[in-house]
């Protein structure tokens, strides 16, 4: 085996480990941090893939502002020593059907298609070409997003606002 298909064992291993922590542990701030790893490890293999912008976003939209956020939010809403909080369980047999059948249908798909045969090609950035398509072809339908969220931040301050006014 080479160097780098170590290292996509090691990454996938890592991340399907802290994965398997979100979904299990009992302490819901166990939880959040293993969450971290496993949204790191999915930019990892994403860099595997050649998809080095979906990388950067995972990083900067997934780990640095939700899981952080989601990391603040249990933080602020018990004691910080306090490690009691215990999430809430299905029954292992329930998960663990579940999984059977999401492996299930997975397996059927897998072996079930005619798969093209890998072409070995080099690394190839794809950051120029969706920064150019999105300030060339979609420059309307960017900005208007970045509009309807602007207006979604407003609102939602102005109805925090008024959250405090009403106490």
């Amino acid at each position: 085996m080479e160097l780098n298909e170590i290292l996509l064992y090691g990454i996938m291993i890592m991340t399907i480990l802290s994965a398997a922590i979100v979904t299990f542990s009992n302490k819901i701030i166990y939880s959040a941090f293993a969450l971290l790893l496993t949204f790191t490890g999915f930019a990892a293999l994403y860099i595997y893939l050649s998809a080095d912008f979906l990388a950067v976003v995972q990083i900067l939209i997934y780990v640095g502002g939700i899981l952080i956020l989601i990391i603040f939010g249990v933080l602020m809403t018990q004691r910080m020593y306090d490690l009691s909080a215990l999430t809430a369980h299905n029954s292992l047999w329930l998960t663990l059907g579940g999984g059977a059948a999401v492996a299930a249908i997975l397996a059927l798909i897998i072996f079930k298609n005619s798969w093209a045969p890998l072409v070995d090609k080099s690394f190839q950035a794809t950051t120029d070409a969706i920064g150019s398509a999105i300030l060339t072809e979609y420059l309307l339908p960017f900005e208007i997003a970045s509009l309807l969220l602007l207006g979604a931040l407003i609102g939602a301050v102005y109805i925090a606002r008024a959250g405090d006014d009403a106490k």
